[in-house]
């Protein structure tokens, strides 16, 4: 009763100070019998409070060992295999001896070392990627919690906003930027004349394996919020929605008259230039412009004065016939 009792308090200590990658992959029997012959050199005692305690300083928190265990998903086998590789070997040699508290910090030491060599060769995964989608393959391995730690990005993807012009070709691409699984499928749906994320105004227009939805003419029935849903094994991984709106054609051939117009009535005749490009003309540059007004200018002047000289001439001989 006295031995169920001392081991049941090992148990316990162990759970409680053990919150680390030994404890997501050592069993509990396995670090008993590894701590049962600890002693305590300085007092001549067998201490396993004291072992765990090593234990939990070499292993759970020390921040190299958690970082090499940060791989990618369904590489926490292969950490169990790693760490069982230094510690199983020890288990027997140590199984019901005593040793001294030297020579179980030296050795855990170096069974550390070893496994945060072997295991940081391991896969590492390429994070997260925002603002959403549930990503697999950007969770990773946490060994304070033994579990594998999710981006916790929320399904649904921003609106993008579409502006077409009635007539025109529109596509939309359901695409992210992290891996998708092989067996993907995908669902478009369509929320007609409004812009929503509601998933209860949706319709389902297709479904397969495109992650393209074309409209080759577009018109004013087009107008609404698209939303692309990709599934794998009946999950949904992500979704993302479009909002599609149609300007009538008589209305933009309109609005490109008006501009014309409003371009016809600026300075030297420049364009309004784009974003980030200079302005151009659709009249001469403006040195031949300034030499066409200079040439007329001086054309009118030397027109004035041979009107004026012919009128001088044409009163000096009215005035010699009156003689």
């Amino acid at each position: 009763m006295c031995a169920f009792v001392v081991c049941l308090a090992c148990v316990s200590l162990l759970l409680r100070t053990s919150l680390g990658c030994f404890r997501c992959f050592v069993d509990v029997s396995d670090g008993l019998q590894l701590c049962w012959g600890h002693m305590l050199t300085e007092h001549n005692v067998r201490n396993v409070d004291s072992c765990f305690e090593m234990v939990d300083r070499i292993f759970n928190n020390n921040e190299r060992v958690i970082e090499a265990g940060r791989v990618g998903e369904g590489y926490d086998k292969q950490l169990k295999k790693l760490l069982n590789a230094e510690i199983l070997p020890m288990v027997e040699e140590f199984h019901e001896k005593t040793n001294a508290d030297t020579v179980y910090e030296e050795r855990l030491q170096t069974a550390a070392d070893n496994f945060i060599a072997a295991a940081s060769k391991l896969p590492r995964v390429s994070g997260c990627f925002p603002p959403c989608g549930f990503q697999i393959v950007g969770a990773v391995y946490n060994c304070i919690t033994c579990k594998y730690d999710s981006c916790e990005f929320p399904l649904d993807c921003p609106i993008k906003e579409i502006n077409a012009t009635e007539n025109s070709s529109n596509q939309m691409w359901c695409e992210v930027p992290f891996h998708l699984p092989d067996d993907i499928e995908v669902v478009w749906r369509v929320a007609e004349e409004v812009k929503t994320q509601q998933v209860n105004d949706f319709k389902e227009v297709t479904a397969g394996s495109d992650r393209l939805y074309s409209i080759p003419s577009t018109s004013l029935q087009h107008q609404g919020t698209y939303q692309c849903e990709i599934y794998s094994d009946k999950r949904s991984i992500v979704r993302l929605y479009f909002h599609l709106s149609v300007t009538p054609q008589v209305l933009a051939g309109h609005t490109d008259l008006q501009e014309i117009f409003d371009l016809s009535l600026l300075p030297g005749g420049q364009l309004l230039p784009a974003p980030g490009s200079t302005p151009r003309s659709i009249l001469l540059p403006l040195p031949l412009l300034l030499t066409a007004c200079l040439t007329t200018s001086l054309l009118l002047l030397f027109l004035s004065l041979g009107i004026l000289y012919k009128d001088e001439n044409e009163e000096a001989d009215e005035d010699g016939d009156v003689f």
